[in-house]
């Protein structure tokens, strides 16, 4: 498994101190540079330098994504930011999705917003053992045998909850989200699917070759929602 998914944590505490100007404009260029999980979905990504909400984490500098509303949008989403994660973490800036903000200054995208994340000078520490991951044991959430289903144990998810279930099956790995109550619902089925689509970025990065489709003859798993197969 690669090191970077095995140490990376969400970090809510920043030196208020900007990154210098030669970090953002890699940034800029790593953000060009990320593979969607749909290429056929618009989308967006914006630094910005303030948002607005009820989660108190304070950064310098925030990522605001934004999405056209269609099916796998928000696991599209997912999916890119976390690939911008891994490259934060990776490069010695911390990071931390926050699902209940918003932009708080002007944007240059008309898309609607889908989720922040801040990002910055870490003044806690930017990694952790392996040891102190708060995660379920794979057979709570997976069966069969797939080594890269480790990696997307170790994803992070909406207060940590983990709705996901995989199983692994002639070398594929079939993928689901758990269905929520209609009060959860309301305020958690998008972040289930962005979840998704982060634990898919995990899965991504332990393949030799990565294909995300729909099978119309998938197993059924009695209280998940079937998203797609990893192939």
């Amino acid at each position: 498994m690669k090191e970077i998914i095995r140490k990376r944590k969400s970090v809510r505490k920043y030196d208020s101190t900007p990154l210098d100007s030669e970090i953002i404009e890699s940034i800029k260029t790593r953000i060009l540079n990320v593979k969607p999980l749909y290429p056929e979905i618009q989308y967006s990504v914006e630094i910005i330098s303030k948002t607005k909400g009820i989660l108190g984490v304070k950064s310098p500098h925030f990522l605001t994504f934004g999405s056209e509303g269609k099916d796998g949008a928000a696991e599209n989403i997912g999916f890119i930011g976390q690939q911008l994660d891994l490259y934060f973490s990776e490069s010695g800036i911390g990071t931390c999705w926050l699902g209940a903000s918003k932009p708080g200054e002007k944007i240059e995208s008309t898309l609607p917003h889908v989720i922040s994340m801040a990002f910055g000078k870490p003044t806690e520490a930017l990694h952790r053992d392996i040891s102190k991951f708060k995660r379920k044991p794979l057979p709570e959430i997976s069966e069969g045998n797939d080594r890269r289903i480790e990696a997307a144990r170790l994803a992070p998810s909406a207060v940590n909850m983990q709705n996901w279930y995989f199983i692994a099956q002639n070398g594929k790995i079939h993928c689901y989200c758990k269905k929520l109550n209609p009060l959860l619902g309301l305020m958690f089925n998008e972040m289930v699917r962005i979840d998704m689509g982060i634990a898919l970025c995990h899965i991504a990065e332990e393949s030799d070759n990565f294909q995300f489709i729909k099978e119309s003859n998938a197993p059924q798993r009695k209280g998940y929602i079937y998203m797609g197969t990893v192939v």
